[in-house]
């Protein structure tokens, strides 16, 4: 099953309601859902404008003028006190409310500490509460009796504690791979609910950026901000063309029409991610010379390693365009590419990512035109290319944690731009991280949505011809 940009996945479920009493139903036929997807992001909207007048009221309360006013006017200076007092601590008006400045930030961290009831923060919840229903349709293990609706039971019970032993039980029993990919599919919404019910400060601005849709400067777990991983990631950037290596250029896929989107992948699946990437020189159909540039994913073991593929890079670029990663594709691209060609960029994981950042930096759009971006398993929604004629597809198995990592899960109830193809679907490899390696997914798309393949692949048909060279790049992050 798939949905792409015309039909987002995060359009079908059942009504918002609570996750400890007993399973819910399905919604009744005839529902419609896309209107409840646009009630939750309303009512993430309006989330937000409720926090915007708790500052607001805050400002007033707190402005120094306001207690100079009483001396000329007590009456009615005591009368006007007592009315923001209300309407930032009370349950008729905004609940427990009080934020920005110093006096009103010391209060609310008051309020995190102790639990106080929020009137924006309820909103908010709710709001959240109903997209993890609308994604119950596709996933009914986020309403059906498991370790899921326990956990969010937990959760909606503000008991934290629990929760983790709900989640450790879930990881001893089913292993922590199919414990996280169970979640995966709404982890972005979960994670924001919990952080703004829990009683960590700091992890509240990043749970507020996935209630309104907008980029996080922080991931909402921990609070930890991206600029924090970016000081651990100031690396140049190098690109090093490899000696022709025979037995590696044979286990490429270089048929006699360039190969399709699986082909691609699998090519990336070749060279492994430790840290290499590959340039095709392609003679189109029509004659034309084009270049695919090929971008393998995050390499896993240290969080710093050699190469600029590791989780601090990989992290430090969903939030930042220029990274070592980035860097180091871009001079591989100026030894290879001429000024003036077309290139299309095919990346998966951290790749994806890498690629989405080129197109966002103006002296890459200067020299070359950038016409295709294909991100496989990447968080790259709230990047955007600097040339609309850019076209963007984004791949994702719902059950891949990976694309949750900027606070966009792949059942958003909030869509991608409207010239973007995102397509999403179920894929039996519920096991993560296998459901995000790229083997896996050029699998599916033989194998499970052949039709997306087919899409992707009309999509890239001007780079579907006779390679003419490929060179192979070993990236390095200093």
């Amino acid at each position: 099953m798939t949905t792409d940009s015309e039909a987002p996945a995060g359009t079908h479920g059942a009504p918002a309601g609570g996750f400890g009493g007993a399973a819910s139903e399905d919604c009744p036929e005839g529902v419609d859902t896309a209107a409840l997807a646009a009630v939750a992001r309303m009512l993430g909207e309006v989330a937000g404008v409720i926090r915007e007048a708790g500052r607001t009221v805050t400002a007033i309360a707190t402005d120094p003028q306001l207690a100079a006013s009483l001396g000329r006017s007590p009456r009615t200076g005591v009368r006007a006190v007592r009315a923001l007092a209300r309407t930032l601590t009370e349950p008729a008006g905004l609940g427990y409310a009080p934020d920005g400045g110093r006096v009103g930030r010391a209060a609310w961290l008051g309020g995190v500490l102790t639990s106080r009831e929020n009137l924006a923060v309820a909103v908010a919840v709710t709001s959240l509460k109903l997209r993890i229903r609308l994604c119950a349709v596709r996933h009914p293990e986020f309403i059906e009796d498991g370790p899921v609706r326990r956990l969010l039971g937990a959760i909606e019970a503000d008991r934290q504690t629990q929760a983790l032993r709900v989640f450790h039980r879930a990881v001893r029993a089913d292993g922590a791979e199919r414990a996280l990919a169970a979640l995966a599919p709404s982890l972005t919404e979960v994670m924001a609910w919990n952080a703004l019910v829990d009683e960590n400060p700091f992890n509240d601005a990043a749970a507020w950026c996935i209630v309104t849709g907008s980029r996080a400067e922080g991931d909402p777990l921990l609070g930890t901000s991206i600029g924090a991983w970016a000081r651990w990631d100031r690396g140049a950037g190098r690109a090093v063309a490899e000696p022709p290596d025979p037995a590696l250029l044979a286990a490429l896929n270089e048929s006699a029409d360039g190969g399709g989107i699986s082909a691609h992948l699998r090519n990336l699946t070749a060279i492994g991610n430790d840290g290499r990437m590959i340039i095709q020189r392609v003679t189109g159909p029509d004659g034309v010379t084009r270049y695919l540039v090929l971008l393998a994913g995050m390499a896993f073991g240290l969080p710093r390693n050699a190469t600029p593929q590791d989780l601090v890079g990989a992290v430090t670029a969903v939030g930042r365009n220029d990274s070592p990663y980035t860097r180091a594709v871009r001079k591989a691209v100026a030894q290879t590419v001429p000024e003036g060609a077309s290139i299309a960029l095919i990346g998966h994981s951290q790749g994806g990512i890498a690629a989405m950042n080129l197109t966002e930096i103006p002296e890459v759009n200067q020299k070359w035109r950038l016409t295709h971006v294909v991100a496989v398993g990447s968080p790259i929604d709230f990047k955007r290319p600097r040339d609309p004629e850019t076209r963007v597809v984004s791949l994702v198995n719902e059950h891949d944690v990976v694309p949750n990592l900027e606070g966009r899960s792949p059942v958003s109830v909030f869509p991608v731009p409207a010239d973007w193809l995102e397509i999403t679907w179920v894929d039996p490899a519920h096991d993560f991280p296998m459901c995000h390696n790229v083997g896996v997914y050029a699998q599916s798309l033989d194998e499970v949505v052949p039709e997306a393949r087919d899409r992707v692949d009309a999509l890239l048909a001007p780079y579907r011809g006779v390679v003419e060279e490929t060179v192979v790049f070993r990236l390095h992050d200093r």
